[in-house]
């Protein structure tokens, strides 16, 4: 049921999809990555998105697989992440595959043709782990739903294998206009 970071979820389970809120049932059987966990439950990843389950279904359906993720035998989270790193540089492509499966949840287009990720760079800290950086925009500064797209691109860079902190930020320069999107965008949108 444990391996390579993955569980396989004993039952079904109930979660929210995020950052749009949605309730979801998790069947059994699915691939988990265990993205983050704390005293109101955990954030997963999966062939879903993100989502995150309540603490009281945490404890119930993931039971000691949380456990198992956050300590994998053999030692601790730094010391298993630091021996599973890949030997070889990293491939940025991966980053921006994952940035475009998020979405502004009122324009049926991802974040990446949009023109609204401006800029990621992957920089070691001094034990050595990946930090991704983002700065992105959003198409208005009055968007309600800008801090749920940027923690939805920070959940999603960090679910990447290799990355061991993702930070998002939301810049204005320099702003964002139609200009910015990709072809195929425009084209979805009605624009070209």
């Amino acid at each position: 049921m444990f391996g390579g970071g993955e569980i396989s979820l004993p039952a079904d389970c109930p979660a929210t999809l995020v950052p749009f809120g949605m309730g979801v049932i998790l069947s059994k059987g699915t691939l988990l990555k265990l993205i983050e966990k704390s005293e109101s439950g955990a954030t997963v990843s999966g062939l879903f998105g993100v989502a995150r389950i309540n603490s009281e279904h945490s404890k119930a359906v993931l039971g000691q697989f949380i456990g198992e993720l956050l300590e994998p035998a053999g030692g601790s989270p730094e010391a298993a992440s630091a021996n599973s790193e890949p030997a070889f540089d990293v491939d940025e492509t991966e980053l921006w595959e994952a940035a475009k499966t998020v979405f502004d949840p009122e324009i049926p287009v991802n974040i990446v043709d949009l023109g609204l990720l401006y800029r990621l760079e992957v920089k070691r800290d001094a034990e050595g782990r990946r930090i991704v950086e983002a700065d992105m925009t959003l198409t208005a500064p009055g968007c309600a739903m800008g801090p749920a797209i940027a923690e939805d691109l920070r959940l999603r860079l960090s679910a990447v294998p290799w990355v061991s902190e993702a930070v998002v930020n939301i810049v204005w320069d320099p702003p964002w206009n139609c200009d910015m999107m990709s072809e195929q965008a425009r084209m979805i949108l009605g624009l070209a």
